[in-house]
Parts: C-alpha cells; structure tokens; sequence
C-alpha cells in the first residue's frame, strides 16, 4: 500500500477526471449513529459520516480501520458492508475544479471503545438517534440501509 502524499498537480487531474474509490462507515454507537460536522468541502458544515479514500494496495477493511482511527481516534468492529454507492457534488476542495465524484462503499462499524476524538476535517462529533434529524441526503441513505 502506498501512503504517500499525492502531488497537488497530480490530485487536481484526479478529482477533475476520475471517481475517487472510498469508504463511508456508519458508526454505531450507545443507541443511534456518530457522525462528523465536515470542516472541508465537499459538503462543508454537514453532519456526515466518516469516511475517506482507499489508498492504491489498501483492502476496504484495512481502509475502515485506518479511517476510523485518523477521523474518530478509535479503532472499529466491522459489523457489515452496505455496499456501494455513488456521491456525486458540484464542489470541490480543489482550485478550479467545481465538481467530484466518489464511489464508496459503506460499512457497518462499532467503535472498540469510547475514547472519541474529532480530527481536523470535523469540528465537532455527535451521536444521533432515532428518529434521526434532517441529514444530508447521501447520509440518510446510509442510515436507511443499515
């Protein structure tokens, strides 16, 4: 697997052209879901699951714990795999790219413990519960799925 940085030149001619294979993970926990407020775009100021991109040689599982541990600072158990889905925005967090496109793959996850911590992409950490609250759309169908 690699886990080095990809060039800025070489990101923007990626999310300009190409969908960006990912992993979204519903987080369950004491009764309802842990989602992030995103500090970056796409979808800044949103309630969302985490999630990110799947480095070239990384599994999906390998990928979900790296994840959970970079954007929650817990490692998680893999409960079950929704499946894929396809996020498309009209934004990015690139200069003079205004769109990307992202084929995630979603996974049931428990955190192994309660020692939460946000990273910088999130401001803030929540838990919602049943009946949840208006959410963007791409989280309400992960919540419906799982």
């Amino acid at each position: 697997m690699t886990d080095r940085p990809i060039p800025d030149d070489d990101w923007r001619t990626i999310v300009a052209n190409v969908p960006i294979p990912s992993v979204d993970l519903v987080v369950r926990h004491d009764g309802g879901v842990v989602l992030g407020r995103r500090e970056n775009a796409p979808a800044r100021g949103e309630w969302f699951v985490p999630g990110g991109r799947v480095r070239k040689g990384e599994r999906l599982a390998d990928a979900v714990h790296r994840i959970a541990e970079a954007e929650l600072g817990v490692d998680v158990r893999i409960e079950d795999r929704l499946g894929a889905y396809e996020h498309l925005y009209d934004e990015s967090e690139v200069p003079d790219v205004d769109s990307k496109h992202y084929l995630a793959v979603g996974f049931v996850v428990r955190p192994v413990s309660d020692a939460f911590a946000p990273d910088a992409q999130h401001s803030a950490l929540r838990l919602v519960e049943p009946p949840f609250p208006d959410l963007h759309p791409y989280v309400e169908a992960y919540l419906r799925d799982a």
